[in-house]
């Protein structure tokens, strides 16, 4: 017996990948980094919204405490070096703690930082009355790092309670966005070139078509403009000259033109020697 498949039923997959990529586009898929997440209060998911550029990913970080070497791994709202549930976990040797599981979290956000926790992690052996783990993160705004690297900062455990392991990222992804604002003198000087613009095409074009001008006449007010261009010219000559213009001539000019005086008649040679 021959089964026929209708052709909808086999174009309902394609479909579906059309809808999903459609969805992820727009936005729909944008919390799904920090969706794993169970907040205290819903209210904080505008903040962690804003380091989900740090999702699905490990950030590792090493630290030495006397003579035991640790790692630590921190993974946003994912599970840290694999460990199902755990935010931040720590390995020494073969041995992997749970510091804290992002089905505990708590964030608060400010203008350039976010501060995050994760509760609930393993408890203690001996220290802090035994409570439960718990890490903190502190996520600084670096707009040189696209993502930085995980610091240990400190492992505070000589408390009674509220003992805490606190850690440091440094990252574009919490830094505020740019302002770009034009200053006073930034505003005057376009509106002045959009004025000068207007009067110079305005300008151009009655001094072409109405008054029938050719050639730089088609400039407006050309005559004005020249004078200045003058008298600019000659200011700037004055000022900017050190030569006295007006020397004294080393010699004495011969004239060209007839003189009046009459010459002096000497007679001596006509009286008698």
């Amino acid at each position: 017996m021959q089964v026929l498949t209708h052709p909808i039923g086999r174009c309902l997959p394609v479909w579906t990948l059309v809808v999903q990529l459609v969805l992820r586009g727009s936005g729909a898929y944008a919390d799904e980094a920090t969706s794993n997440c169970k907040l205290t209060f819903e209210s904080e998911r505008k903040v962690l919204k804003r380091i989900e550029p740090l999702g699905h990913r490990n950030f590792t970080a090493e630290a030495k405490i006397g003579e035991d070497k640790y790692s630590y791994v921190f993974q946003l709202c994912g599970d840290a070096g694999g460990v199902l549930g755990a935010g931040v976990i720590q390995v020494k040797g073969q041995e992997t703690t749970v510091i804290g599981r992002y089905n505990t979290t708590e964030v608060i956000g400010a203008s350039d930082f976010v501060w995050l926790q994760y509760g609930h992690g393993e408890k203690y052996d001996t220290h802090c009355s035994q409570e439960q783990r718990r890490a903190m993160l502190m996520i600084f705004c670096n707009r040189n790092l696209d993502l930085g690297q995980l610091e240990v900062v400190q492992e505070n455990r000589i408390r009674e309670q509220n003992c805490f392991y606190l850690f440091k990222l440094e990252t574009s992804a919490v830094c505020p966005p740019l302002e770009h604002k034009l200053s006073t003198g930034s505003i005057l000087l376009i509106v002045a070139i959009c004025l000068l613009a207007v009067y110079l095409v305005v300008g151009f074009l009655y001094q072409r078509l109405v008054v029938g001008a050719k050639g730089m006449e088609q400039f407006p007010n050309y005559a004005f403009w020249a004078e200045v261009g003058n008298l600019s010219a000659d200011g700037c000559d004055f000022v900017c000259r050190s030569r006295d213009r007006a020397e004294p001539p080393n010699y004495t000019a011969v004239s060209t033109e007839p003189s009046d005086e009459v010459p002096e008649e000497r007679d001596d040679d006509l009286l008698p020697m």
